[in-house]
């Protein structure tokens, strides 16, 4: 008789860990900010030891960059409505619920921490801009696919995330439906 080869479970033990490390991260950063706290604290808090977290992630900055893109890609699927107009209000609107939630200030946060630490920083910045002008370019070639003249990924982060990531982060008003469908209107005016 052959041996049989051991069946990875996806969603066992270790995506447990990896989802109570990540809300661990995402807890810490709302709590006490970014750069005040350590892998032993994110592993206290998420019940696992501090080896767990070294060995899947190594460092500290690399654990929070996952965090970061793992929440940018779980919570931004791309809106595909038929219309270029329609995605961008859908998609801009999206994203304004998922800043403003429970979590969002936090990811920013820790995004912008991130940027500051240095080539490790600046990649996890990097990162996390081309992950979502990835997105952004998916809708954006749809959009070019059906015949629609749409602006640039570039554009689409400057004059409608950019505003309201700004707003969010220094507490500079409200993203209100009809600030984001302005946003998204202005951008598409655009010669």
């Amino acid at each position: 008789m052959g041996e049989r080869e051991p069946v990875r479970r996806p969603g066992g033990r270790s995506a447990r860990v990896r989802a109570a490390v990540h809300r661990a991260v995402t807890d810490l950063v709302g709590e006490r900010g970014y750069g005040e706290f350590t892998v032993g604290d994110v592993a206290a808090r998420a019940g696992v030891a501090d080896t767990s977290v070294y060995r899947r992630w190594g460092t500290l900055e690399a654990l929070l960059t996952d965090v970061a893109l793992t929440r940018l890609q779980a919570q931004s699927p791309m809106p595909d409505t038929g219309t270029l107009a329609g995605d961008l209000h859908a998609y801009a609107a999206q994203v304004a619920r998922e800043i403003t939630g429970p979590d969002g200030l936090a990811v920013l946060r820790l995004v912008v921490a991130l940027s500051n630490r240095g080539e490790r920083g600046l990649r996890a910045r990097d990162d996390f801009l081309a992950e979502r002008a990835r997105l952004v370019q998916g809708m954006l070639d749809r959009a070019r696919e059906r015949g629609e003249q749409p602006p640039d990924a570039l554009g689409v982060l400057d004059h409608v995330m950019a505003p309201m990531y700004i707003r969010v982060l220094f507490g500079a008003g409200p993203l209100t439906p009809d600030y984001i469908a302005g946003l998204v209107d202005r951008l598409l005016a655009r010669p």
